[in-house]
């Protein structure tokens, strides 16, 4: 029973005690962004006042290896294996599964204020759109993820202009890279050439459901720290994804505002908008 997919969040609930409807759910790679989203929304809508989001995956098996080896989605140069997972080179040819998991305990401004919790961010916003085009392929013209990256930035109240960083979510697979840079260069115009953008998925592999969870804890660290994760293992840049990966190395700069992005197999894509914590001045989505 305890491997059974609905009692994941049956069994966090008896082990820390939470009292809210525990939910288990699945949207492919976008998961641990979509369960961000649900916790967000629980909040604004005065369901509870805190929500622990839990993003995990433990899809390393022979038969996941298999599948996606079927669907010509895995990297094949694995020689060294480290070099593997290169998003946006030229030479890049699929991710590299990986396993992982991130939590986020979620509230209003006000209920962490009052318990003098660290406020470790802001998340302002989230969108979420469906993508009909292919069962893993992306649509080609990138109008799903410039909806959900359009609709993030709508529901947070912040302007295009105010995104300093943006964790992609960059798998290294040869279209959908291209397709997010698109799809970024679409909705910020110029403003496209100022932005950091990197996948940390160079350095951690592709965690699948966990993704968007571990990720946004990424998020959260650059904005606290004004740090920008890098891209790892970009020495030949694709000229078709010509943004600015933060490449090899990080970088110390000013992040006031954010994005993640997650775009998953079977049309699920979600992206968070969050931003620094500037002091109890600051509101709440």
């Amino acid at each position: 029973e305890a491997a059974l997919f609905g009692a994941i969040s049956e069994r966090l609930s008896d082990r820390f005690g939470t009292r809210g409807r525990p939910v288990t759910l699945s949207t492919a790679c976008a998961s641990g962004a979509t369960a961000i989203q649900l916790g967000v929304e629980a909040i604004r809508q005065g369901r509870t006042e805190r929500a622990l989001t839990v993003a995990t995956d433990g899809s390393v098996s022979a038969e996941a290896l298999i599948r996606f080896s079927l669907l010509s989605a895995l990297s094949t140069q694995n020689d060294p294996p480290e070099k593997a997972s290169k998003p946006f080179s030229k030479d890049r040819d699929g991710f590299v599964i990986a396993e992982g998991a991130a939590t986020l305990v979620l509230e209003s401004l006000e209920a962490a204020v009052a318990r003098g919790a660290k406020v470790l961010g802001i998340i302002k916003g989230a969108g979420e759109k469906a993508d009909s085009f292919h069962r893993t392929r992306s649509s080609p013209d990138g109008g799903p993820a410039i909806a959900t990256i359009r609709a993030a930035l709508a529901d947070a109240g912040v302007a295009e202009s105010d995104i300093g960083y943006i964790n992609a979510h960059g798998t290294s697979t040869s279209q959908g890279d291209i397709c997010e840079t698109k799809a970024i260069r679409t909705v910020f115009k110029d403003h496209a050439d100022k932005l950091a953008v990197s996948s940390t998925k160079g350095a951690t592999g592709h965690m699948l459901g966990a993704a968007g969870g571990v990720e946004m804890v990424l998020v959260a660290k650059a904005l606290q720290t004004g740090i920008a994760p890098p891209t790892i293992n970009l020495e030949n840049q694709d000229l078709e994804c010509d943004l600015d990966y933060v490449a090899n190395k990080a970088r110390e700069m000013e992040i006031n505002a954010a994005l993640s992005n997650s775009f998953g197999f079977g049309g699920h894509n979600a992206t968070i908008a969050a931003t620094k914590f500037h002091g109890y001045a600051a509101r709440t989505a």
